[in-house]
């Protein structure tokens, strides 16, 4: 009999990317209301690689590193269409989720330290509402280091353009995968009771 001496490597331990700043120059925010329970939305939100299945407007989502909260290192792409025109963007960012039930509430925090949008900071909340649950991604970011325009395309183009152009579809997409996912569940409840 052969004993399988494969050694699994430890998760590493996840980011710490602490509170919100509150002294960056842009500022986007984003809300959804969906109807599908927080456990529902949550999971949808947390599980970055399948969101390809759910939006048909990200490329691809890549972990080039994994850690125990389900975060890590990640790199996505995404198309921000403008009429018959996909403009693709991508960003590699560290990621950290703080999962519902825990001491903290719900959220799933994002910097970003590759790409344009190098050293922008993204928290997903997720507050309990009337009926289901209110999702809110909230963008902070000083802009890219570019003499002289760096500030203005920020907050002129690449905040209100892109950043809001592809949260909000994004939000729009999970809420509808979950609200689908939360009628199948009552569904499958209802012709098993």
């Amino acid at each position: 009999m052969a004993i399988d001496r494969t050694v699994v490597p430890a998760m590493k331990d996840p980011f710490v990317l602490g509170p919100m700043p509150v002294d960056r120059r842009m500022t986007t925010v984003d809300e959804q209301r969906t109807s599908a329970p927080l456990d529902i939305i949550f999971e949808l939100a947390a599980d970055v690689e399948r969101w390809t299945a759910y939006l048909s407007h990200y490329r691809y989502i890549r972990f080039h590193d994994k850690r125990a909260d389900g975060g890590g290192v990640v790199e996505m792409s995404a198309n921000r269409p403008f009429g018959a025109i996909a403009w693709p963007t991508w960003w590699t960012s560290e990621m950290s989720v703080t999962r519902p039930g825990s001491s903290r509430p719900p959220s799933i925090r994002f910097r970003h330290v590759k790409g344009v949008t190098k050293g922008m900071d993204v928290e997903w909340t997720f507050s309990p509402s009337n009926n289901g649950t209110l999702v809110r991604i909230v963008h902070v970011w000083n802009g890219p280091q570019w003499p002289l325009i760096g500030d203005v395309a920020a907050r002129g183009v690449i905040g209100p353009v892109f950043v809001h152009g592809i949260a909000s579809r994004t939000l729009a997409g999970l809420a509808h995968a979950a609200e689908r996912r939360a009628t199948d569940a009552s569904r499958i409840e209802v012709s098993s009771g």
